[in-house]
């Protein structure tokens, strides 16, 4: 039935659907955050196959930063009734007597675009928030993950009504065919290329949109560390999904007193991650396709290899691999590299690491690894970017009470837990003025009345 209506169709269908008002209902949000998580329950062996069949993505992987985002529906579900209630402010003398609210309310019909990296858990995050917010909501998943993107499709059709919310797959020309429609809000998770086309889409139609981007996220790894610990989380945070994660440490800034002792300890924990051949693990994930495989193998040739470099193209597996001697002109270098390709950059001087960091775009995350409370301040202080990790990486992403979004060319707006609500809604502010008193202050005539505004204004 859906595949027959045209994309127009289909948002117009919601559009109805929303102005009916039932989406707006706290107990028809919280019924729909049930049903997802029991679809999304029901369904893990589905999931588990597809990202399987997507990305070699191991099981366990995929419920630590897939299905886990379960956790993120609870969370919604615990705080959504304080969330959806007004908030009194508080107004100054001249506007007494009188009260001031602002009522959170949905913004109508969202598209929320996903990537092929994360394919589900970031088609799902977004649409969290929309039904926790009140909104209609079209889904478009990635068709470079075709199997993830099938299997979203059919948990929504089985569990949500097409009206409320509805999946709509395809390529390039479908995503054209969905910006070139007027939407509420657009949320967009991929590249900043493409997250530039979207913007300029949405601008067309004054349509407010979240993007999430990327970037070059460096690691700062001062000496004064825990080694094995800061290896074990690095290692972890760059090549858990082949590196394939919009956070991952992109390169290391490495302080030069310590960094002969880190890449021992990189290499050792690669080969207890992993084995002496991580294209024999289970364990080890595959770049998506060939296109992206082919980027990947040429910025192999911009360092020299300390450890991995192995490829195979039939695999299309690239081992996890550290690059020494790296020049910052070098392409691994001036792109977000989206592999598992670690580049190492020594430093002597913290300013000489911190001044590589804000000579790029501002990264989505930054990472520290010093036990230094200044250093830890002065990074903080002289850097900008979306987030900070400090000791660890990638898993700031799972903490829902801490907002996730990029800033400057990783994105734009923010989300997880009440960002996500608070992005996909709209703050209306309401004045309630009282009959009971009428001060004449501000009528003409103003003879005798200036004074009295001066004061009031200070």
């Amino acid at each position: 039935m859906l595949a027959e209506l045209s994309i127009n169709d289909i948002i117009r269908r919601q559009r109805i659907c929303f102005q009916s008002g039932k989406t707006k209902s706290v107990e028809f949000r919280i019924e729909q955050l049930k049903t997802l998580k029991r679809a999304i329950q029901e369904n893990t062996d589905s999931i588990v196959k597809a990202l399987k069949k997507d990305l070699y993505k191991p099981e366990l992987e995929t419920y630590a930063t897939e299905i886990s985002i379960i956790r993120e529906i609870d969370y919604a579900l615990k705080h959504i009734k304080s969330w959806v209630k007004p908030k009194k402010v508080r107004l100054p003398l001249e506007q007494l007597p009188g009260t001031g609210y602002i009522y959170p309310e949905p913004l109508g019909v969202v598209l929320v675009i996903g990537p092929w990296n994360y394919p589900f858990q970031l088609i799902i995050a977004p649409l969290i928030g929309a039904i926790a917010a009140g909104n209609c909501v079209i889904v478009k998943p990635s068709e470079i993950a075709p199997n993830t993107s099938a299997v979203v499709s059919q948990i929504v059709q089985k569990y949500f009504d097409p009206t409320y919310i509805a999946v709509v797959e395809g390529g390039i020309d479908v995503s054209k065919q969905l910006l070139a429609e007027k939407f509420d809000h657009i949320f967009f998770t991929g590249g900043t290329a493409v997250g530039k086309i979207v913007m300029e889409a949405a601008a067309k139609h004054l349509t407010p949109v979240t993007l999430e981007l990327g970037g070059k996220s460096p690691c700062i790894v001062d000496s004064d560390i825990n080694l094995e610990h800061t290896a074990r989380r690095i290692a972890w945070g760059k090549f858990i999904n082949a590196g394939q994660t919009c956070i991952a440490p992109d390169y290391l800034l490495v302080n030069r007193q310590i960094k002969p002792q880190l890449l021992d300890s990189l290499q050792k924990v690669i080969k207890e991650f992993y084995g002496e051949d991580p294209q024999q693990s289970s364990d080890y994930a595959r770049i998506v396709n060939q296109k992206q495989f082919s980027r990947l193998a040429e910025l192999l040739h911009d360092g020299e290899i300390v450890t991995g470099g192995t490829t195979n193209s039939r695999d299309f597996y690239i081992a996890p691999t550290i690059i020494d001697r790296v020049s910052l002109e070098k392409p691994v270098m001036q792109e977000e590299i989206f592999g598992p390709i670690l580049p190492i950059i020594e430093y002597s001087d913290l300013s000489e690491a911190i001044a590589i960091i804000n000579e790029k775009p501002k990264p989505l995350a930054l990472y520290l690894f010093s036990r230094n409370k200044d250093i830890q301040q002065r990074v903080l202080q002289e850097t900008s970017s979306g987030g900070v990790c400090i000791n660890d990486t990638v898993m700031q992403v799972g903490v829902s009470s801490l907002p996730f979004g990029g800033v400057g060319d990783s994105g734009i707006g923010r989300y997880h837990g009440k960002a996500s609500f608070d992005t996909l809604s709209h703050e209306k502010s309401v004045l309630k003025k009282s009959f009971w008193l009428d001060l004449k202050w501000r009528y003409a005539p103003y003879a005798g009345k200036l004074d009295l505004i001066k004061r009031l204004i200070g």
